[in-house]
């Protein structure tokens, strides 16, 4: 054949450290592809190539048998090998030439966000991943409800009963692939049903903004002040829907007064409508006592969005929707219809986790990790920015911090930037020009250390707001968003 033993010795003595069956596999694959080795071309038998390679023969089968089952070669028994014809694919020009666009890699990045991810429990998880693949029935390995394993739907109901007040039952929790995923399929809920405007506080998630706007929604701004959203300016804007995050405002950190709460489930019980409550950060209160969710306080107009994301890790991709009865069946519906159901391992490794008091555990010491984190940060500005004020201290994972009046808010993110510190600016957070302008700083992947290194890029950075271009100004704009920090 016109490819001989030489040249693929040559081939297989590469740099390529895979195991020789795989390499002798690709070496032909490659030559049939590329026409080296004609369709039809008898092949040498296991024995004889074995032979001029000085392989073992098992070897030689193996890769035989690997490209048979790809459809490169055919044996018969007793008879030849024989490359077959596989038509050559054409991929299009503008793949060859794609490279991924580089992602910013600041050397701290306080962005919010992310978690500390070094913080995940991995002997908890890879302990109980062990239990749950010894004691798991066979038929859960199958396809199990869309909505959820109900082992994890009934532990969650009990979880979130008993920490975060609400009310609901195993039946009424939808298990999602984080809160984006639990966001889509509610926006997509009320498009069918003919409701295109969702409020939403402003300031609020840009991601999220980005979100609505692409499955068909348009986001009215609803303002955002001390007590939280402004239910008048709510009332005032003619819509059934509102998407808000009473338990810790994001970005600002105001927690929704009793006073604005009580407005906000009245305002929902009087035009029938619906409250898209994002638990977000309701974990990581430091001062302030815990407060429940609006969830509890009306199940019939209040959609609970929650996830492990933050508390565990995004990669996991768990969250959870209770839904108000009357639109369970087409929440269900939606998310089987999306992607037949969430990982049922990772399920019920989470119900594990939750019935053993792990999860609890975890939590408590996160809240230590983080709330130590936080006082280095606030120390170490109360130190060399003591007029800048800092907001939402009281719990989360982020601050806001109010600059000084006059200090253009782009002009210090770019110049940040240039000092190898991510930070984002509150305006890339509202849908109208900032009354005051701000920055968002997290501090859950920063240990005290580098609190106090990440503030004194701060003074540096606002000393140098006179050298920063517009080019430099548009280029930190544009990279300031983590893509994935929604949940």
């Amino acid at each position: 054949m016109p490819l001989n033993a030489a040249e693929l010795l040559v081939t297989l003595v590469g740099t390529d450290r895979a195991p020789l069956r795989i390499r002798l596999a690709n070496a032909l694959r490659e030559a049939i592809r590329s026409g080296q080795v004609s369709p039809g071309t008898t092949l040498p038998s296991t024995r004889i190539l074995a032979h001029d390679l000085g392989l073992s023969r098992g070897v030689i089968v193996d890769a035989y048998a690997q490209l048979a089952s790809e459809g490169f070669i055919r044996s018969r028994p007793g008879g030849a090998t024989t490359a077959v014809w596989v038509p050559a694919a054409t991929l299009p020009e503008h793949w060859l030439d794609h490279r991924p666009a580089a992602r910013p890699n600041p050397e701290l990045d306080l962005r919010p966000g992310w978690p500390d991810l070094s913080a995940f429990p991995r002997r908890a998880w890879a302990g109980a991943t062990r239990d749950v693949l010894r004691d798991l029935p066979d038929a859960e390995l199958g396809y199990c409800e869309p909505w959820g394993s109900a082992e994890l739907r009934r532990h969650l109901a009990d979880y979130l009963r008993r920490v975060r007040g609400a009310m609901t039952a195993p039946e009424g929790v939808v298990v999602v692939n984080g809160v984006t995923q639990g966001l889509s399929l509610i926006c997509r809920m009320l498009l069918r049903g003919g409701d295109k405007r969702l409020g939403i506080e402003d300031p609020s998630n840009a991601v999220q903004r980005r979100l609505l706007v692409r499955l068909g929604i348009e986001p009215v701004d609803i303002p955002v002040d001390g007590d939280g959203v402004r239910v008048d300016a709510l009332a005032a804007a003619g819509i059934r829907v509102v998407l808000c995050t009473p338990a810790h405002q994001f970005p600002c950190g105001v927690a929704l007064s009793p006073a604005r709460r009580e407005q906000l489930l009245r305002w929902a019980g009087d035009v029938n409508g619906l409250i898209i409550e994002d638990d977000y950060d309701a974990e990581f209160r430091y001062e302030r006592a815990p407060l429940g969710c609006l969830q509890g306080m009306d199940p019939d107009h209040v959609a609970l969005l929650g996830s492990v994301s933050k508390t565990l890790a995004p990669a996991l991709r768990l969250g959870w929707v209770l839904s108000p009865p009357q639109l369970l069946t087409s929440l269900r519906g939606l998310k089987r219809d999306d992607d037949f159901g969430s990982n049922v391992i990772a399920q019920h490794v989470l119900a594990r986790l939750l019935d053993s008091g792990q999860y609890d555990r975890h939590l408590r010491g996160l809240r230590r990790r983080y709330r130590q984190r936080r006082d280095a940060f606030v120390a170490a500005m109360g130190r060399r920015l003591p007029d800048w004020e800092i907001m939402g201290s009281a719990g989360g994972l982020h601050l806001t911090v109010s600059l000084p009046t006059g200090m253009p808010e782009g002009r210090l993110v770019a110049a940040a930037a240039g000092r190898g510190l991510a930070v984002l600016g509150l305006e890339a957070m509202s849908g109208r020009p900032v009354a005051r302008p701000g920055i968002v700083v997290s501090y859950a992947r920063s240990t005290p250390d580098m609190c106090e290194a990440a503030v004194d890029r701060l003074v540096r950075a606002s000393a140098e707001l006179d050298a920063v271009t517009p080019e430099m100004e548009a280029a930190a704009t544009g990279s300031s968003i983590l893509w994935n920090d929604i949940g």
